[in-house]
């Protein structure tokens, strides 16, 4: 048997022409297993490589880096399959090294490996390597030239200007090299040694000396348009305010002529054992009733297509209505989703509150239950398949041990902790409101944090509480109770057992130790309305921001927010912004935002210039991509009123290797 043939180019330059590099020397390297160079050859003066290397395996993610004089190193994600050509450029540099960015470590990477992660996390960077860069052409991938990316954001644009950084350097410029290594070397961090490791080092520190960065990629204008090339949206920023490159995603699957289920109101994301997005919808878009379905997207963010042994998106079910913060992947692959409803009051669901049916591809069989809930927010599955419920509709917090509220002879088994029970223990403290956030960790089993809104926050901004409660002697007790902040939302914890709790109503951010001590947050990082937050591998603390609430409030600077953690790598001390003031964000490059069927966002066609919205939850996938949810319009008070329904926004946006991986 012939073994597999791998050829490609290597060369300098892309839109504006390319020059072919040569004597650069090709590895290709795969990743499966423990990682391994799988071939080797030097290019001709014509730039282009051949080689054969061993029997392709089919599991493995390979990549391949091309190494030149003076500090170059060059490389493209081959991905799975080992065929066809290859290109590698600066370009593709860039794509590779932001995808993989949360996987080398640069006390180890030499040479151009080794890439250690595990093959679904780093299939999962392949993937959305592939919608940054094209190993085939050297050029940006479909998904960046299209809608709704393309120029609706500034993410192609500073594609091509971070491969325009490189290329100084790699086309030998005097002085190019040693420029390049002091602005891709991050505050107390490692200087690179080669423009790999340069263009990680950005990825990883993309508020690092931003205005540097952005001067030297004018230096050579080889990829186009770049950030410096006209037209820009009015409200953009040059230089940026941060170096990061996001995949904005807004394709449900549907298919049906009328579109009816688009995007309306993403509101939060739980992940399968196949890395696939679950995306609880709010609403059908342009509209004010309640969504009944749910998206599943793919790792790389295409809808679910329903093969191998998956469910092809959208999900759809008479019992989901108008699902809100509730979506969760239990440990045995249920999916459970809460519905809250929108809309008109006498649309709010009293059937099928929780819906639950299996996520693989298995004929669906939906159970829905109503015990003990009222318009259910937030929806978690613990490591013992309890299913914990935010009862916000009654103040309520419902548990459904093993996945279910009732035994086989129909008896109820559902766990529920009432306003009257909180009176009760302490007739001292007013009992919290409106249950929202849901937190778990494996290490405590049979325990939850809960977080009380109060309300969503608009037209008030009710108190805000957290409880923690744990299952003993068949009850739920709640062992801990703070009252902290105003409309207390989304919550996560750290590995040591913090609670990290988004706070709209004070733009805060609250952290509370296991044994109760409050510390709070405020005027940082970009903070602005939170509402959702998750901890990454690092323990360092993301943060949804929804942006100011009332009827005049257009919120057109959207951002996502890092504070440092508990012994941040940043070296920063507890709480203390690592985003840029802002926050990340994501402008328009010029163009203004259209829906999956490329109709405008505001019914009233009013263009829009802000890709990123407002936001309700950001997760961290297993390959360090965060997941920023588009869950209502920028313009607060639009299409529908706040009492009447909800703006429903539009799609996901992906900010790629941003983050490190939570553990496993």
């Amino acid at each position: 048997m012939t073994n597999p043939l791998v050829s490609g180019i290597v060369q300098s330059g892309g839109t504006l022409g390319a020059r072919p590099l040569a004597g650069a020397i090709v590895y290709l390297w795969d990743t499966q297993g423990p990682p391994s160079l799988e071939g080797a050859n030097t290019t001709g003066e014509d730039g282009r490589f051949e080689f054969h290397v061993s029997f392709a395996n089919a599991d493995g993610i390979y990549y391949a880096t091309a190494m030149l004089p003076g500090n170059v190193l060059l490389a493209t994600v081959v991905g799975p399959a080992l065929a066809g050509p290859i290109v590698i450029n600066e370009l593709t540099t860039v794509a590779a090294a932001f995808s993989l960015a949360q996987f080398i470590d640069a006390t180890q990477f030499h040479d151009g490996g080794p890439v250690i992660g595990s093959t679904p996390a780093l299939r999962a960077a392949a993937g959305m390597c592939a919608n940054l860069a094209s190993q085939a052409t050297g050029r940006a991938g479909d998904v960046m030239l299209a809608p709704p990316n393309g120029d609706q954001t500034s993410s192609l644009r500073s594609l091509h200007s971070l491969a325009n950084l490189l290329a100084p350097t790699v086309q030998g410029q005097s002085g190019a090299w040693n420029t390049l290594r002091q602005l891709a070397t991050p505050p107390s961090g490692l200087a690179p040694d080669d423009t790999l490791q340069a263009m990680v080092n950005i990825a990883k520190n993309p508020g690092s000396n931003v205005a540097g960065i952005y001067q030297q990629t004018q230096v050579m204008q080889l990829y186009t348009p770049s950030l410096s090339t006209p037209p820009v949206a009015p409200q953009a920023v040059l230089p940026p305010n941060a170096w990061t490159l996001a995949v904005k995603v807004n394709d449900t699957g549907d298919r049906s002529t009328d579109n009816q289920r688009m995007f309306g109101g993403p509101a939060n994301i739980s992940w399968d054992a196949n890395g696939y997005a679950w995306i609880a919808n709010n609403v059908f878009q342009g509209g004010p009733h309640s969504g009944d379905f749910v998206v599943v997207l793919q790792p790389d963010g295409r809808p679910s297509d329903g093969t191998r042994g998956t469910r092809a998106s959208p999900v759809a079910d008479s019992g989901i209505v108008g699902p809100g913060f509730g979506i969760a992947v239990g440990p045995d692959q249920n999916v459970w989703v809460g519905s809250f409803g929108w809309g008109p009051k006498d649309t709010f669901p009293t059937a099928g509150i929780a819906t639950t049916f299996a996520a693989d591809g298995a004929p669906a069989t939906v159970t829905s239950y109503t015990q003990g809930t009222v318009r259910i927010q937030g929806t978690v599955a613990d490591a013992q398949n309890y299913i914990w419920l935010a009862s916000y509709g009654d103040d309520s917090v419902t548990v459904y041990p093993n996945g279910t509220p009732l035994d086989p002879d129909g008896n109820p088994t559902w766990l529920s902790y009432t306003p009257q029970d909180a009176t009760a223990q302490d007739p001292s403290v007013p009992p919290p409101t409106c249950t929202f956030g849901i937190a778990v960790r494996d290490e405590e089993p049979g325990s939850a944090w809960v977080t009380y809104s109060g309300g969503l926050g608009w037209p008030d901004q009710n108190p805000g509480h957290v409880s923690k409660f744990t299952i003993e002697g068949g009850a739920l007790t709640r062992i801990l109770h703070r009252r902290l902040g105003k409309v207390t939302k989304g919550i996560a914890l750290d590995s040591a057992g913090n609670a990290w709790i988004a706070s709209g109503g004070d733009d805060s951010v609250y952290r509370v130790t296991p044994d109760g001590e409050v510390t709070g947050f405020g005027d940082r990082g970009g903070l602005s309305g939170p509402w959702g937050v998750a901890v990454d591998g690092d323990d360092d603390v993301w943060v949804a921001n929804f942006g100011p609430m009332g009827d005049e409030e257009d919120y057109t600077t959207a951002g996502i927010s890092k504070l440092a953690g508990i012994a941040s790598p940043s070296g920063l001390s507890l709480g203390e912004a690592i985003s840029p003031g802002t926050g990340y964000t994501l402008p328009s490059a010029g163009e203004p935002v259209t829906l999956w069927d490329g109709s405008n966002l505001y019914k009233d066609g009013t263009p829009c210039y802000s890709p990123l919205m407002r936001m309700t939850s950001v997760t961290i996938d297993q390959a360090g991509n965060i997941w920023a949810v588009n869950n209502w319009k920028p313009r607060f008070r639009t299409d529908w009123h706040p009492y009447e329904g909800n703006p429903g926004g539009d799609g996901i946006v992906i900010f790629v290797g941003l983050a490190k991986p939570p553990a496993s």
